[in-house]
């Protein structure tokens, strides 16, 4: 039987998104602490995909605020960061049993949920895959929103920039989140993640703001016009100096970016998607890990792991030595080889640990992020 403390828990009154609702917004706030906790303690227990699913806790938590799922469609790309939408969602009395035989499952999965709108796992498909549903109800004329979360090393591949492609060909309504750590499940590295940091501070922006209208002004004739119009479009002037002339190039709306462990930022620019028509994109950036210091500072290990103790994110002292993994079977072997032959190359899908292939670049002294695929996490 809980006791009078645990009975106050936030989280055990989540039944479902609608009971979310009901919360101020510092209940929010409380609650992703709550939330956070819960993930640690069972993936501590049944391991599974830790730092993804910290890093957006306040995003899940804002999106199921502001939207109505199921009647509007959420999309998880690449679903392992989807442990904060199964608590939310009906499954917090089932979530010590994740990854276990006969419970529910570590990714969205249709049969599980009427909240799990598309069974994902990788990766790059939740564009497209929330385009042709938005294209499905608007020829039923329905009007539900499509919310379409990518990131976690998802935005880089071909299939995502297709599906921008035609979403901004099409109009159709549709919410793209991009949630952006700056990470897929190693460090970020090429032109488009560079792309993506290039954020202008406040400072920054307001001070080659006001030297540029200065400039207009001073322009005999046409300055005061020049400034009035620039003062109706001043979000497009910004988008010059963000990643958002990229989207606003497939023809997105693109607002961002937005603090994303902020609720109530969040919150305040998710509602200011429902005023818009047309395909929209939300640029969030999160940290991978978040509110976990072992997986804060290293969050590439703690992209999936086994089991650990909380208290220092070792595995549990009492564990036996397991049977090797076949990432570590590879990474041995392609070492061992390379030191019997120098021609050869270690190719990695921008992820060096989970191909077990971080072993083979220590060895040889190898600089992975200058050959690894960019990522956006």
């Amino acid at each position: 039987m809980k006791n009078g403390k645990e009975q106050d828990n936030l989280l055990d009154r989540i039944n479902s998104p609608a009971d979310l609702k009901k919360l101020k917004i510092e209940e929010l706030e409380l609650l992703c602490g709550e939330i956070r906790k819960r993930i640690i303690e069972t993936v501590s227990k049944t391991g599974g995909h830790l730092a993804p699913s910290l890093g957006v806790v306040e995003l899940t938590v804002a999106v199921h605020y502001v939207f109505d799922a199921p009647n509007d469609k959420i999309i998880w790309d690449v679903g392992h960061q989807a442990y904060a939408h199964k608590l939310i969602t009906s499954r917090r009395d089932r979530f010590h049993t994740l990854r276990t035989y006969g419970g529910i499952s570590g990714f969205p999965k249709r049969d599980e949920s009427p909240y799990d709108t598309f069974d994902t796992g990788h990766s790059s498909t939740s564009i497209s895959a929330g385009l042709g549903i938005a294209t499905a109800k608007a020829l039923k004329g329905e009007k539900n929103r499509i919310i379409s979360i990518i990131g976690d090393g998802s935005m880089t591949a071909g299939l995502a920039f297709e599906g921008l492609n035609q979403a901004g060909e099409t109009e159709k309504d549709l919410i793209v989140i991009l949630n952006d750590n700056a990470m897929s499940i190693s460090p970020n590295v090429g032109a488009f993640s560079s792309f993506l940091s290039r954020t202008m501070t406040g400072r920054r922006f307001v001070y080659v703001r006001n030297e540029l209208r200065n400039f207009i002004q001073s322009i005999p004739g046409v300055g005061e016009n020049i400034i009035n119009l620039a003062r109706k479009s001043e979000d497009s002037f910004l988008t010059f100096f963000t990643p958002g002339m990229l989207f606003e190039a497939f023809k997105f709306r693109y607002i961002g970016p937005i603090q994303g462990h902020r609720v109530d930022r969040l919150i305040e620019a998710l509602n200011n998607t429902l005023l818009l028509e047309g395909p929209v994109l939300v640029h969030v950036l999160t940290k991978k890990g978040k509110g976990y210091p072992p997986a804060e500072k290293d969050p590439a290990h703690y992209h999936g792991v086994g089991s650990f103790e909380v208290s220092t994110g070792t595995p549990p002292k009492d564990s036996s030595k397991s049977v090797p993994s076949y990432t570590e079977v590879f990474g041995n072997a392609m070492t061992e080889l390379g030191k019997k032959e120098k021609r050869l190359f270690a190719i990695t899908a921008a992820m060096p640990e989970g191909t077990g292939l971080n072993k083979f670049a220590d060895v040889f002294s190898i600089k992975i992020s200058s050959f690894f695929t960019p990522s956006i996490r």
